[in-house]
C-alpha cells in the first residue's frame, strides 16, 4: 500500500492537516497529549511526550491533581518545539456504551480547543486520542475527532491551524475518510 501523503484543507480561514509524524517534533503552539487520568506519564504518545519534554513536564503535571476523563489541562511544553502541552484524557473503549465513549472523546477535543482559545493559541496538533491501549476503534475515533474539531473551528476562535498527527498511514487514512464523511474534501 502506498505511503500516506500529507493532506491539507482550508475552510473559512482555518487550515486542517493530516500528517504521519512524531507529534513531539511538531512546531505548533500546542500539542495534545493522549493522557491518563493521573497526568503522570504512561506509554504510547503520553510517554513519548513526557520523554521529549523532559522532567519539568512531570513536575508541573504533579501540581495539577490529575484530570477527569473527557477533560483536559494545559502545561508548558518545556523541551518541545510546541510551547504548550494540552493533556486530554480520553475514554477506555468498552468502559461505557459506545455513545458515551463517543461523547467523552468529543469532549476531549472540545476542551483542548477551548483551552487553546482561552490562551489565544493559533495552532494545535492532535494525536488519535484513545486509539492505542484504550482500544477505541480507530475509524470511529477519527470520525469523532474530525467532526468535533471541524464543528468547533467553524465558530470564531483563535485557532487557525489544526493538525491531526497520525502515528501510522492506516490512522491517517481513517482521518482522510473522516474528512470526506464530514464534507471537508
Amino acid at each position: 500500500m502506498p505511503q500516506f501523503a500529507p493532506l491539507s484543507v482550508t475552510r473559512g480561514g482555518v487550515r486542517c492537516d493530516i500528517v504521519v509524524a512524531d507529534i513531539t517534533t511538531l512546531d505548533v503552539d500546542a500539542i495534545v497529549n493522549a493522557a491518563n487520568t493521573s497526568l503522570l506519564g504512561g506509554g504510547g504518545v503520553d510517554g513519548a511526550i513526557h520523554r521529549a519534554a523532559g522532567p519539568e513536564l512531570l513536575a508541573e503535571c504533579r501540581t495539577l491533581a490529575g484530570c477527569e476523563t473527557g477533560s483536559a489541562k494545559m502545561t508548558r511544553g518545556y523541551r518541545l518545539k510546541a510551547r504548550h502541552v494540552i493533556h486530554a484524557v480520553g475514554p477506555v473503549w468498552g468502559d461505557a456504551r459506545a455513545s458515551q465513549c463517543d461523547a467523552l472523546l468529543a469532549s476531549c477535543y472540545r476542551t483542548a480547543l477551548a483551552l487553546a482559545a482561552e490562551h489565544r493559541l493559533a495552532s494545535i496538533a492532535f494525536p488519535a486520542i484513545s486509539t492505542g491501549i484504550y482500544g477505541f476503534p480507530p475509524d470511529r475515533a477519527a470520525g469523532v475527532a474530525v467532526g468535533t474539531v471541524a464543528a468547533a473551528l467553524a465558530e470564531p476562535a483563535s485557532v487557525r491551524h489544526a493538525v491531526f498527527c497520525c502515528f501510522s498511514d492506516a490512522a491517517a487514512r481513517h482521518h482522510a475518510d473522516a474528512f470526506r464523511a464530514h464534507g471537508l474534501i
